[in-house]
Parts: C-alpha cells; sequence; structure tokens
C-alpha cells in the first residue's frame, strides 16, 4: 500500500484530499492529513468579524467533515519534514510516517514577535491583528467601544495573505465608523511597505484614488522598526513616526514552523516551488500548494482553486512516469471589500497586471473590474456560501482556472 500524505487541512489541504479520493485507486493508495487545528477557518471572512457582518459561526467549521471517510485524518502538531527518507515526525510522541508523494499545505501565520515591541504592552489591549480568528474577535470587542482618535493599519512586510486584506479593513472602518456617527473623530492612516495602495500600477492608482476620497491617508514605503506601545507610535527604518490611539497590524507573515523545523524553506519559511507545475524545486515527489509556497502569486483562497486542476494533473502524470504539461499561470482574483455594501475587483496572473473591464463575459460581467458596484459585494459574501459548499467539496465553478483576457481594456 502505498502512501499519499498531505500536511495541512486548510484549504489547499482539504481540497487536494477530495481530489485524489476520486482519483486514486484505494486498494493501493492510502491518503492522510495532518492538521494540529480541529475547526476549518473561512479565511476571508476574518475580516467581517471585527464590524460584526459576520459572526463566528460564519466562519468555523470542523475540519473532518470536509474530508472523505475514506481519507485518514490525524489531528496532532507536525513536528518535522525529512525529505530524504521520505518521511514525516508528528507531534510529541514522535509518530514516523512514511510517504511516496507529499504534498505540503501548511500555509502561512503571522509572527508579530518577528516586530520589535508589537507584542509589549499593548497586544490586544490597543494592539490586534485580525488575520486570527482570536485577533479578529477581540478587535471586535474593542471596536465596539472605540470613540475616536487615530486608527493606524501597519502592514510590517510582504508577502501577507490576502495582499488586499488591509485596504479592505480600512475602507470597512470608513464605512464602520460611519455608520456608528464618529467618522469625523476618527483618522484613518494605512502604513505599508509599498509605495503607494497596491503592488500592480492601475489597480495602486484606482486604489489610490479611492483612499483620498474616502479622506484616509497613505504612510508609503514604512517599513516598520519597531513599536513603542507606551508612547502609542510606530516608527520607521527612515525615522518617521505615526501616532496611534489604535494599531491594527498585519504582522511579518511567514511559512510553518515544520518548514522551519526541516530547513526545507527561503528566509521566511516558503517553500522554494517551481511557479508553474507547483513541485518542489528540490524533491521530486513533493508538491507544495497555497500559502505555503514561495512562488510570486497571491496567497489568497482563490489562487488555490487555479492552483488544483494543474497540480492534480502534474501530480498522476509524474505517478505514471509521464511528462508533467500541466501549467499554472498565476492567476488570481479577488474581491475589495470598499464599504457602502459596495466592493470591487479585480483578475490577475503572472504576466498581466489587474486591468478595467467586465468579469466573467464582456459587457454583461455581471461583475466589475477595477470599478466599486454593489453587485461585487454581493459577489464578495456569495463566495463563502461557494467556499463551503462547493470549493471545498469538488463541486466545478463557473470561473476558469487560467485567466482570460475576455473582457478586460488594455488600453
Amino acid at each position: 500500500m502505498k502512501t499519499f500524505l498531505i500536511l495541512g487541512g486548510g484549504t489547499a489541504g482539504t481540497m487536494m484530499a477530495v481530489k485524489m479520493s476520486k482519483k486514486l485507486d484505494p486498494r493501493q493508495w492510502k491518503i492522510i492529513v495532518v492538521d494540529q487545528e480541529p475547526s476549518h477557518v473561512y479565511q476571508p471572512g476574518l475580516l467581517f468579524l471585527p464590524f460584526g457582518v459576520y459572526q463566528p459561526q460564519d466562519v468555523l467549521k470542523e475540519r473532518r467533515s470536509f474530508l472523505p471517510r475514506s481519507v485518514e485524518y490525524i489531528e496532532t502538531p507536525i513536528e518535522r519534514i525529512e525529505p530524504e527518507a521520505n518521511r514525516v515526525v508528528l507531534g510529541k510522541d514522535q509518530r514516523v510516517i512514511g510517504y511516496d508523494y507529499l504534498v505540503i499545505a501548511t500555509g502561512a501565520t503571522i509572527r508579530p514577535q518577528e516586530t520589535e515591541g508589537l507584542m509589549d504592552g499593548g497586544w490586544r489591549k490597543n494592539i490586534f491583528d485580525f488575520y486570527t480568528y482570536d485577533g479578529a474577535v477581540a478587535l471586535a470587542d474593542f471596536l465596539k467601544k472605540f470613540e475616536g482618535g487615530k486608527v493606524v493599519v501597519s502592514v510590517a512586510e510582504m508577502p501577507i495573505k490576502c495582499p488586499v486584506a488591509p485596504l479592505e479593513f480600512i475602507f470597512l472602518a470608513d464605512w464602520y465608523f460611519a455608520k456608528r456617527g464618529i467618522r469625523n473623530k476618527v483618522d484613518l492612516i494605512l502604513a505599508t511597505p509599498l509605495p503607494g495602495a497596491f503592488t500592480k500600477p492601475k489597480a495602486s492608482a484606482m486604489l489610490g484614488s479611492l483612499m483620498e476620497k474616502k479622506h484616509i491617508h497613505v504612510e508609503p514605503d514604512f517599513a516598520i522598526m519597531e513599536v513603542d506601545s507606551g508612547s502609542n507610535a510606530i516608527r520607521s527604518y527612515d525615522g518617521r513616526e505615526v501616532p496611534y490611539d489604535l494599531l491594527v497590524s498585519i504582522p511579518v507573515n511567514m511559512g510553518a514552523e515544520v518548514i522551519e523545523n526541516s530547513e526545507m524553506g527561503d528566509d521566511l519559511y516558503f517553500v522554494p516551488t517551481d511557479k508553474e507545475t507547483l513541485q518542489s524545486k528540490k524533491y521530486e515527489n513533493i508538491w507544495v500548494l497555497g500559502d505555503a509556497a514561495n512562488i510570486p502569486a497571491s496567497k489568497a483562497g482563490a489562487v488555490v482553486h487555479f492552483q488544483m486542476e494543474p497540480a492534480v494533473e502534474n501530480i498522476l502524470a509524474h505517478m505514471q512516469g509521464k511528462p508533467m504539461h500541466a501549467k499554472f499561470d498565476g492567476h488570481a482574483n479577488c474581491y475589495i471589500e470598499t464599504g457602502y455594501n459596495k466592493a470591487a475587483l479585480i483578475d490577475f496572473n503572472y504576466e498581466v497586471e489587474p486591468l478595467p473591464g467586465k468579469y466573467p463575459l464582456p459587457l454583461v460581467g455581471p461583475f466589475s473590474l477595477l470599478q466599486e458596484s454593489v453587485i461585487n459585494h454581493w459577489g464578495k459574501l456569495a463566495f463563502r456560501f461557494m467556499y463551503w459548499n462547493m470549493l471545498l467539496r469538488d463541486i466545478p465553478l463557473p470561473v476558469s482556472n487560467h485567466m482570460s483576457m475576455v473582457g478586460k481594456k488594455l488600453n
């Protein structure tokens, strides 16, 4: 009996387990998923928790319920991977599992300890994250009592999970404080290491313009050096200081500790991965999916969906000793909440930046690219249903894996 081992039971790990359970002969293959957390978190929903749009039950479900019965699920920490020996060491009991093929889908985690002073004194008092469930819930409690002041959203370093989430948070904050009638008492500031609101020129221009319209100040090229919780200020390496009453931090994002322990990652503990085949650059029987890979694609759930078909095709081809022809083109699309029941939408890949237009059909849409619309907002909210009931259960979505230029305006 051969073993197909998947490390991580999040979006990528779950989707891979479901798909491979339909492809591999159960008389020849055993599929195992390992994860240390019992709950599956709908990570895009964490953005909405602080503002009361979603409740905890909307973003948490039992992980095991999404895995086929034929898949063995082991709930334990993962100590290390020993790729030269084709085995993984689990938990404190040092249980060893050998594998024939390995999928690393261990995701990314926030590392607030990487920024000096971030966890000193103010952490979870007037300094919060919303990239974790606990952080988002704690921030929701704080916002209910917040009566005004300087709100700073600070991005420590790129890459991060869902690169547009900090922008969405500050747009929603603008709406939330207006709804509470205290927007005139709140200064909103985005401190980012990027030269503008976003990485791509057209998207950055559109989002930057929206920031100005909403009276949100952008502090660009801000490489954070330290947090001084005693004086409620963040400081950059070039000497700038930004005071805050509430600091919403997007800390350094890094790969999982198991990658660090296994010495398989880059400086941020993301695994070197071929950006097209999604195969490990060093080990031919290892594939790396989602946030765990160091490929130049967005770390977002929609990207995992677009990765899955080429990854499965290449794994099966490799098992059969055939050439791997399937390629992931870096396709990503993302709804960007802009507040007031509106959202924008971007669609891009490795080669093509976000462009204006209609999606997925030209002229008809119904979604607008690089433009706010109510329909985009409802598309964002509808994705939660699609995630729980279609994406994780391998029910096809009406979206192509490869990015199309149909409906996009080049000029």
